[in-house]
């Protein structure tokens, strides 16, 4: 119940003015759901996405140099790379004071593993001067610069300073240099030899083959979506049995099954042979290469197209594709004026889920593959696991992340978002 005050204010029972009321429940309608999901949120946050957030950070994270080498940082800002020539006595006596405290403290050979992502070479330079280095007295011992080259002559090499002065800052843009096969020298970027660069090779293979293996999962699990969506109910329940079987088995085992059934002795190769399609000395080569790996992705990705498509496919009516017969349409002309246009959606949503997904692979093309017809995600695991470069490893997810945002959006404009369905 609520009463009107004599300047006509609507007011609650408890005397307070209705609005301001019904913004109190309000707010603690939407306190008691935020409590709700409170655990979840704080789930989500620990577990996902500060770990994503650390991991992209060290794309950009570059402050090992300037805390292992803080002395020599300061004394190589006001060193002139460009003349050739070798710096002062003050910065190898610089050097010399942080060398000793990063030996006694064992982070020479850190920071000699980030050069050497840099100059190869660094990471043994750091390491041999290493033992010898922590004999010398930064008190006694001065001149520092004669004794430096005699333990290794890398630091008589203006390289070797220009490296150390480039890669001091706090935070670099080199390992996204890198990741588009160039690099930060003294004199700005620098491409990479064209011997040598394959990861924007590998950044335009993963995405062609992404839109492939996209495609075929389309014109294959068309069909049966809309298999299912018009079949009788039994039938449509033991072929979507059929569809999600696949889920009830090792992601590992079936890419090791079609290892085993596309090598040149396996099962493929072994009939064509048999039939007579293909002789026995001349058989197919369709592993370890592109074709190895569309086939294999794509039969590992169709039920997430054939699923959205089925969803949508489920709500069409047929007695639309009825009326167009009946007002004289062909079956191909009701097919493609009135049935297709309301799969779109689910088209749709099943392109982007295949496409994401088959972007970010790693196990199957690594299985199937070979050298030809790998992912960017396999480089990626790479650093992460075998030359431990981290920084270089989150550049290249970063890049990948950035891409799949921004095709996301370019499909938003196009298509818009709002069409995709799932039922």
């Amino acid at each position: 119940m609520s009463d009107s005050t004599a300047n006509g204010v609507m007011l609650a029972a408890d005397g307070t003015p209705l609005k301001r009321s019904l913004a109190r429940a309000l707010r603690r309608q939407k306190l008691r759901a935020l409590m709700l999901i409170a655990p979840l949120l704080l789930f989500v946050l620990l577990t996902f996405i500060i770990p994503i957030g650390s991991m992209l950070f060290r794309s950009v994270e570059n402050d090992i140099v300037v805390n292992t080498l803080p002395e020599t940082v300061a004394a190589l800002s006001s060193w002139d790379a460009t003349t050739g020539e070798l710096p002062d006595e003050a910065v190898y006596a610089a050097f010399t004071r942080d060398m000793v405290v990063a030996i006694a403290e064992k982070k020479h050979t850190k920071l000699g593993t980030r050069l050497n992502y840099e100059k190869t070479g660094m990471s043994s330079m750091f390491r041999q001067s290493g033992r010898k280095m922590k004999r010398l007295d930064p008190t006694e011992d001065a001149p520092f610069k004669d004794k430096l080259i005699k333990i290794h002559k890398g630091w008589g090499d203006v390289e070797t300073w220009k490296t150390l002065q480039t890669h001091s800052g706090i935070y670099t843009s080199g390992y996204f240099l890198n990741a588009v096969d160039a690099q930060k020298t003294p004199e700005g970027i620098e491409w990479q030899s064209e011997d040598k660069q394959i990861l924007l090779k590998l950044f335009g293979r993963t995405l062609i083959m992404s839109l492939i293996i996209t495609g075929s999962c389309i014109a294959l699990g068309y069909p049966v979506a809309w298999l299912l969506a018009n079949a009788s109910s039994r039938t449509a329940n033991m072929l979507l049995i059929l569809v999600l079987l696949p889920f009830w088995t090792s992601l590992l085992v079936r890419t090791s099954a079609w290892k085993v059934m596309l090598q040149q002795n396996g099962v493929i190769n072994e009939v064509l042979v048999w039939i007579g399609l293909v002789p026995d000395a001349d058989r197919l080569i369709l592993i370890n290469n592109q074709f190895g790996t569309i086939v294999a992705m794509t039969h590992i990705l169709l039920p997430f197209m054939i699923l959205p498509m089925y969803s949508v496919m489920q709500t069409i009516q047929p007695s639309y594709l009825r009326a167009a017969k009946s007002l004289g349409a062909t079956n191909w002309t009701a097919f493609w004026r009135v049935y297709f246009p309301q799969s779109i959606p689910g088209i749709g949503a099943g392109s982007i889920l295949v496409f994401i997904l088959s972007i970010g692979y790693y196990i199957t093309p690594e299985i199937v593959g070979g050298t030809k017809g790998v992912f960017i995600s396999n480089r990626i695991a790479y650093h992460i696991s075998s030359s431990l470069n981290w920084g270089l490893a989150a550049a290249l997810g970063t890049i990948l992340l950035i891409v799949v945002l921004a095709l996301y959006w370019a499909y938003d404009r196009i298509v818009g978002i709002d069409n995709v369905k799932l039922g």
